[in-house]
C-alpha cells in the first residue's frame, strides 16, 4: 500500500461533513494531498523525469500546471486582464520543468501560493450559485473543475510515479 490506512491523511473519522461546500472543500484537498503524496522522497532528477517521448509530462511539470490552473482560475474572476502566466506560453509549465532543486523547490513554492490565492479568493463568495467574473461562471462550477482537473491529474501522477519507482496509489 502507498500509505498505511491508519495514517492516510486523506482519511478521516467519522462521518462526511455536512453541506454541499464543505463536501466540494473535503474531495478537493484529498486530491490536492494525492499529488502532493506521489511526489514524495523524490530526488529533483525523478521528480522532474518524463514519461515516454515524445511527452513532456512529468510530476514536477503536473505540479507547475497545477500552479498555472490555479491562477488561471482566478483570472477568470478577477476584474481587469488575466493575471501573467507564471512559466510562460503554452506548455512551459511542463517543458521547462528541469531536475534542479531550485526549480522544483519554485514548483512546489508556486502551487501552494496558488492554490491559497484561489482558495482565498473563492471563500468570499458563500452562495455557490452565484455568477461571478465576465462571464458568469458560477461559484459551484468553479469548485467543481478544480476538483476534475485535480482528480484527472492524480490517475497521471499515479502513472508517471510508478515509471518512478514501481510504487502505486491506492
Amino acid at each position: 500500500m502507498w500509505v498505511d490506512p491508519d495514517e492516510d491523511p486523506r482519511n478521516t473519522a467519522g462521518v462526511s461533513p455536512d453541506g454541499e461546500r464543505a463536501t466540494l472543500d473535503d474531495y478537493l484537498r484529498d486530491y490536492r494531498l494525492t499529488v502532493l503524496m506521489k511526489c514524495e522522497g523524490l530526488s529533483a532528477e525523478q521528480i522532474a523525469r518524463r514519461s515516454v517521448p515524445p511527452s513532456t509530462m512529468s510530476l514536477l511539470g503536473l505540479l507547475r500546471h497545477l500552479a498555472e490552473v490555479e491562477r488561471d482560475w482566478r483570472g477568470w474572476i478577477l476584474p481587469g486582464e488575466p493575471p501573467p502566466k507564471l512559466y510562460g506560453a503554452r506548455d512551459a509549465d511542463f517543458d521547462a520543468a528541469t531536475a534542479d532543486h531550485t526549480v522544483v523547490d519554485a514548483g512546489y513554492a508556486d502551487l501552494a501560493r496558488e492554490q491559497a490565492a484561489t482558495d482565498e479568493l473563492l471563500a468570499g463568495y458563500r452562495d455557490l450559485g452565484e455568477r461571478v467574473g465576465k462571464d458568469g461562471i458560477a461559484v459551484r462550477e468553479l469548485l467543481v473543475h478544480r476538483i476534475e482537473e485535480y482528480a484527472r491529474h492524480c490517475g497521471h501522477a499515479d502513472l508517471l510515479r510508478e515509471c518512478i519507482d514501481g510504487r502505486v496509489g491506492q
